[in-house]
């Protein structure tokens, strides 16, 4: 058996995908989509993520003892003309699976062999983010005989962040839009966001990707375009070329700006791998050996609790498990905890022996007369769905003496270390998860760049939320959206509208007075009572 994988938990600022801008290259200029650092696609790089890496450069999976030999001197059992590759680097793997089109055949392909090659700094943060999931992404692409490209494609996607949101509404590490993601299993609901989950949004991914390749009858690089733009988008111009007698290859209908560029920086990637010393990069080090696994639980389960028997810190729990919006697993699943493989040898033992912990636990409420669910979850600041869901409601009908489960743990805020821990999780999913989505309604005279300036944003980053091609054009009264999270005592700017969400010691008024609001204001937006109790992860609405 090999050795453990040593590792360390790193603090790392996530980045977003790219800006429309040509590399930064002595060549004509290209059309090409946008580069990564110049324009985040997801929430920047301003929030820290704790991933697992390896705490040296040194590659530290070995085979345990000698392989005999027979009198030919090859291992035994083998024939002297093949003999088994044995990798102890998942990344030298996934260059050998590499099956996609050379990229030396497009100059913009090399171009960005050339950008990303140029960016070191960026790569490291990019690739370290995908280590704790690219023997998981390796096994999945290997056993489908896919292309090891492939595993390079959240690079171009996400630059590997979770928590990335593009213009286009595209959410997670593989980018999928709502619609897609569901067609594909990925849940969306209050308690989970699938398209967050990197587990299961890699297979989701993987089995769009088999379908599209399918569909283009086995060209990669079609389907790829239509990852990106959509498979009738891209079938319709394949047809109209073929119909007027052109190719129907890639590099050959009409396409986006976006598209146009998507495909050669995944293939200027491949060259970057394929051949690093040319462009002074390094191949990047990965144990080709798992190191998280996922624990299948038998129901919903409270993760803090869940960090406790594991003994996996909750800021590790909640860095490989991104698609959990609240304290606990979503009751209609699903119930997969991902866990560094100790931690989840730690959870398997608990959750195998005769003393089986109760994992969730919950508050309870007694209806009374003039109840009802509307007004319940109101007080409670629980969906009505989630009531329903947790209740098995079929209709919003209750009773006077009805005893309904609510989604909250109270009952274990007796013990410190479960409050602390709850405390934490708490703070990170609020600081990613909830980031604070600002609309801006723009006034006569206003440019994008005032806007920018006021936001503390960049223009580029509000054009690319908001689709805007010619800043020029932008008129009054246009509604803009801009992803915020402001620090505290930071004064957003006015004629927003913010979703705040309560932190652990909020109360009304020292929200009105971080915002420079007044309570009473803050009461009739979000339509709270003077004896109101507001609860930690509660979204507050804020008009600026």
């Amino acid at each position: 058996m090999s050795p453990k994988f040593p590792f360390a938990l790193l603090c790392l600022a996530l980045a977003g995908c790219a800006a429309t801008q040509n590399p930064e290259l002595d060549t004509e200029p290209l059309v090409i989509a946008s580069a990564p650092e110049e324009l985040p696609r997801g929430t920047g790089e301003s929030i820290d993520e704790h991933l697992f890496v390896p705490e040296s450069a040194e590659v530290i999976s070995q085979l345990d003892g000698d392989v005999s030999e027979d009198d030919s001197g090859s291992p035994a059992g083998e024939s002297q003309v093949e003999q088994a590759v044995v990798y102890t680097n998942v990344w030298e793997r996934l260059v050998d699976n590499f099956a996609l089109p050379n990229c030396g055949e497009q100059k913009i392909s090399l171009n960005w062999a050339k950008w990303y090659g140029d960016r070191p700094e960026y790569m490291a943060r990019v690739i370290k983010r995908a280590q704790p999931w690219i023997f998981y992404i390796a096994e999945e692409l290997e056993a489908r005989g896919m292309p090891g490209e492939l595993a390079l494609l959240p690079v171009v996607e996400s630059a590997y962040d979770p928590f990335a949101y593009s213009s286009g509404r595209a959410v997670g590490t593989w980018q999928f839009i709502s619609s897609t993601g569901k067609n594909y299993g990925l849940k969306q609901n209050w308690w989970y966001e699938g398209r967050r989950d990197v587990w299961a949004s890699t297979i989701a991914a993987l089995d769009y990707l088999e379908f599209l390749h399918n569909k283009f009858e086995g060209d990669w690089l079609l389907a790829l375009a239509g990852y990106n733009s959509g498979e009738n988008r891209v079938a319709r111009r394949v047809k109209s070329n073929l119909a007027n007698g052109k190719p129907g290859d890639f590099w050959n209908i009409r396409l986006p700006k976006e598209t146009v560029g998507y495909v050669p920086k995944l293939l200027g990637l491949t060259c970057l791998f394929q051949d690093p010393d040319h462009y002074g990069y390094t191949l990047p080090i990965a144990p080709n050996e798992a190191v998280i696994t996922a624990v299948e639980m038998e129901s919903q389960s409270d993760l803090v609790l869940v960090s406790q028997l594991s003994k996996v810190s909750v800021d590790v729990l909640f860095s490989l498990n991104p698609g959990f919006n609240r304290w606990a697993t979503s009751p209609d699943g699903p119930w997969r905890v991902v866990l560094p493989i100790e931690g989840a040898k730690r959870l398997n033992q608990h959750l195998a022996s005769d003393d089986v912990p109760n994992l969730m636990k919950w508050d309870q409420v007694v209806v009374k007369s003039g109840d009802t669910l509307s007004a319940l979850s109101t007080r409670h600041h629980v969906p009505v769905s989630v009531l329903r869901s947790s209740n098995k409601l079929d209709s919003d009908l209750i009773r006077i003496g009805q005893k309904l489960r609510l989604p909250r743990d109270e009952q274990l805020l007796v013990d410190p270390l479960y409050v602390a821990a709850a405390s934490e999780l708490q703070r990170l999913q609020s600081g990613l998860i909830a980031s604070e989505r600002v609309t801006h309604t723009v006034r006569q005279g206003e440019s994008l760049s005032v806007i920018a300036r006021r936001y503390k944003v960049t223009v580029r980053e509000l054009q690319t939320w908001n689709n805007i091609s010619d800043p020029r054009k932008l008129r009054a009264g246009t509604t803009l959206t801009l992803m915020h999270n402001p620090a505290p005592a930071t004064v957003a700017a006015r004629g927003g509208t913010i979703k705040h969400t309560v932190q652990r010691g909020d109360s009304l008024w020292s929200i009105s007075r971080r915002y420079k609001v007044k309570v009473n204001d803050l009461m009739r937006w979000n339509d709270l009572s003077r004896n109101a109790v507001i609860q930690p992860g509660q979204s507050i609405t804020i008009s600026l």
